[in-house]
């Protein structure tokens, strides 16, 4: 019995130390319960959205073969530490430091200009949660340019993207920037994180080639499928749990009242783009796809990141049954008109989407919403505020994609031409886990690499009987 009211009890003792504690802090000048509350918010929404990464892993290694699936869990691995250290002493100034004329940051490079002081948490809380961001816009990429991509040149890559590329952008909004000015509405990044991640990853693959057996000579596809749809499935899952710390978390403040009314219209988003890439799959292939509902669901997050906090719960269900039928065409255009190879859909899931996405808060902005999350009483083309606020995301978006394709097809080219970014024919046939890092992810199906001609998948031997 005692032990019982010893339990209930805890978590009000605990509460009123908080808030007791906080007054008492407020006193002397220093940290409030509410400001507290702030960094505890913002902390647990940087821990999930850093558990996105093991997201990434799963549905990346999971859609590739299984030969290749160690080297894509180390380039998720590697795009977060060397991430890491480069955003720690470039990106986070050139994003968030002293505005050069709304384009770039110029200071606070190496955090310089955060101090030790009691009223600091909240800025050490804010450094990691952009920083988790920043590492889901560079392991974007390594699905697209999946099993043939030199882990050097994704090094080199990676190092890019998060120390210039992404932060750069980033300044153009949430540092303050120039479409800031200009009223651009991303608030957790459907252009500014995805679909920057995206378009580099379309430079990346369409430099890279497709796989060796992915396309052939009559201009037909060949489908090259993955290890695992259960590795995918399990990402997918947790990608969706992590967008819980994405969006809501993109408030910023643990106190803000929309918190729960964004983690609806991300959740309301998601199930219809998984529902609406299964139907319209079903309806033209026949069959109820289980990759594309799974990509469906990514389609319908990526759609609602830009506009969770302005939109409606309708409005946040068209936008994830749009998301839908933008994956599944889309998949096509990008391999059966561009004759790209992307082999988890990257592009279609976060480059189409992010613009789509951003495009559809200039359609489907409601003041209302608005008024609860803090973002302002912008109003879309359905909700009475004609083509203005659309325009504005339509000039956003174009020139944020503009600039991430440019530079990273420049970024990648370059690579090409010092070190070459693609692994020989060889390397690739026998994959890349032994070929790049002298290992074997599934050691269990056979320890020697089998030999296969092009367009052939490599099967591991089956292991004798002892008797």
């Amino acid at each position: 019995m005692k032990r019982k009211l010893f339990t209930r009890a805890l978590p009000i003792a605990l509460l009123l130390t908080l808030t007791l504690g906080g007054v008492a802090y407020a006193q002397d000048g220093a940290t409030t319960a509410s400001q507290m509350i702030d960094v505890i918010w913002l902390l647990v929404a940087a821990f999930l959205v850093f558990f996105m990464q093991a997201g990434f892993a799963m549905v990346e290694s999971g859609f590739s073969r299984a030969k290749n699936a160690a080297n894509l869990l180390m380039k998720n691995l590697m795009d977060f530490s060397v991430g890491t250290l480069l955003f720690f002493v470039l990106g986070y100034g050139l994003m968030f430091g002293a505005s050069a004329s709304g384009f770039i940051g110029t200071d606070n490079f190496f955090l310089s200009k955060l101090n030790f002081g009691p009223d600091s948490a909240y800025n050490w809380a804010f450094f990691l949660f952009q920083l988790v961001f920043a590492g889901t816009a560079a392991t974007i990429v390594s699905g697209a340019v999946a099993e043939r991509l030199k882990f050097s040149a994704y090094l080199v890559y990676s190092i890019i993207i998060v120390g210039l590329v992404y932060p750069i952008s980033g300044h153009w909004l949430w540092g303050g920037g120039w479409l800031a000015e200009l009223g651009f509405i991303d608030f957790a990044g459907s252009t500014i994180v995805h679909s920057v991640g995206g378009w580099a990853a379309l430079a990346g693959a369409v430099i890279l080639g497709p796989r060796i057996g992915k396309f052939n000579k009559d201009g037909s596809s060949n489908v090259i499928p993955g290890h695992s749809l259960t590795l995918a499935a399990l990402g997918v899952f947790i990608l969706w749990f992590g967008w819980f710390g994405f969006n809501p978390g993109s408030t910023l403040s643990g106190m803000n009242p929309g918190i729960g009314y964004i983690a609806v219209t991300t959740n309301m988003a998601a199930a219809a783009g998984a529902v609406s890439a299964m139907v319209i799959n079903w309806v033209r292939a026949g069959e109820p796809s289980t990759e594309m509902a799974l990509n469906g669901t990514l389609a319908g997050l990526v759609a609602i990141t830009a506009g969770c906090a302005s939109v409606s719960p309708t409005g946040a269900l068209i936008i994830g049954l749009v998301a839908g039928g933008v994956l599944v065409f889309g998949l096509l255009f990008i391999e059966r008109v561009l004759r790209v190879d992307d082999p988890v859909g990257a592009v279609s899931v976060h480059a189409l989407n992010g613009v789509w996405g951003t495009l559809a808060v200039g359609l489907f902005a409601v003041p209302a919403a608005g008024g609860l999350t803090a973002m302002g009483d912008a109003a879309g083309l359905f909700y009475g505020g004609g083509f203005s606020q659309l325009s504005i995301q339509f000039i956003g978006s174009l020139s944020v994609s503009l600039w991430a394709f440019t530079t990273a097809f420049v970024v990648f080219k370059a690579t090409d031409v010092i070190i070459g970014i693609r692994v020989t024919p060889q390397e690739e046939l026998e994959g890349l886990d032994i070929t790049e890092h002298g290992t074997i992810s599934y050691p269990e199906f056979g320890t020697s690499v089998v030999n296969a001609s092009p367009g052939e998948r490599v099967v591991m031997p089956v292991v004798e009987s002892a008797s």
